[in-house]
């Protein structure tokens, strides 16, 4: 706004102080005329600009003035709007309330509508479980009946009620027995089927030891028969043994004999003894080469004779 009143301000003293002066001789003026004219220009101009200055402030008091009501007007338009704002929140805020109020005033009432259909259903619904209560009142009144006339013939009980506590009694005692039973049969039916298990383990494991029985079985025929085999080597062997024995004898004995016999015909005196058949075969074989030897000899000296006696005769 300053700005806008600085422009005009200036606008107008440009129109109403810059007044062009009208053209005029200079020429045949004198410098001191022209001097007095400036000077007359110059006051001139002073006064205007005074004159202009007092109108400025003037205005510009105005304008103060005027703008300080503007302003004053302008809080009091903001004080208004602020509270007009204020209202128009306000106002909002209750109409928020008074929609949420009537939201939850609806669902209130619908929920107590709910609430009272349901109440009209369970009603119905009682007035028929209390119509056949009535009737199953009706119907079982009988029974009231018999068991007062059980009560007038038995001397045990005092009222109808004890009868009642005692029937319960009875049948939850019988009930506890019924789970007892119950508990013991499953239990039963635990250990059964273990038992099963363990005859299937049991009757597993047989046939399982009973295969190892049968092959052992057929190890041990097995067995036997290599028994026999060796039992058989072995009486052979114990034979063969024995006739070698049988053999060896004789042929020691037979050893001996002519071991004896060279000894005392070459009357050999000898120290052997009669168990080491080994030297007296070597002893033997000595005196064979020895006899071959002298046999060999003699046969040679038979042939030399022969051979002199022909050679003579030719």
């Amino acid at each position: 706004m300053e700005c806008e009143l600085r422009e005009y301000f200036r606008a107008a003293f440009e129109e109403k102080l810059l007044v062009r002066m009208p053209d005029r001789e200079d020429d045949f003026l004198t410098p001191a005329t022209r001097l007095l004219e400036k000077k007359r220009e110059m006051i001139e101009v002073e006064q205007a600009l005074n004159t202009q200055k007092e109108e400025f402030q003037m205005k510009a008091e105005s304008l103060q003035q005027r703008r300080a009501e503007l302003e004053h007007k302008e809080e009091k338009l903001k004080d208004s709007l602020f509270k007009f704002d204020k209202f128009l929140k306000e106002n909002d805020s209750k109409r928020k309330r008074a929609l949420r109020k009537a939201g939850e005033e609806r669902h209130l009432a619908a929920q107590k509508e709910r609430e009272a259909i349901r109440l009209q259903a369970e009603n119905l619904q009682l007035q028929t479980r209390k119509e056949k209560l009535l009737h199953r009142q009706e119907k079982n009144s009988i029974y009231q009946n018999y068991l007062q006339r059980v009560l007038e013939r038995t001397e045990e009980f005092q009222e109808v009620q004890e009868m009642i506590d005692r029937f319960n009694t009875l049948m939850a005692t019988q009930e506890n027995l019924l789970k007892k039973e119950l508990g013991h049969q499953e239990k039963i039916e635990r250990e059964r089927a273990r038992l099963l298990h363990y005859q299937e383990e049991a009757h597993s494991h047989i046939l399982e030891l009973n295969n190892q029985i049968a092959d052992l079985q057929g190890v041990l025929e097995k067995g036997r028969a290599e028994v026999l085999e060796w039992e058989s080597s072995w009486a052979q062997i114990q034979n063969t043994a024995a006739e070698n024995t049988l053999r060896l004898g004789r042929i020691r004995m037979a050893t001996l004999n002519l071991f004896q016999t060279i000894t005392r015909q070459m009357h050999i005196k000898s120290d052997i003894s009669i168990e080491d058949t080994e030297l007296q075969l070597e002893k033997i074989k000595m005196c064979f080469m020895d006899l071959d030897a002298i046999h060999k000899d003699l046969k040679k000296n038979e042939l030399t004779p022969q051979t002199t006696a022909v050679s003579s005769t030719n």
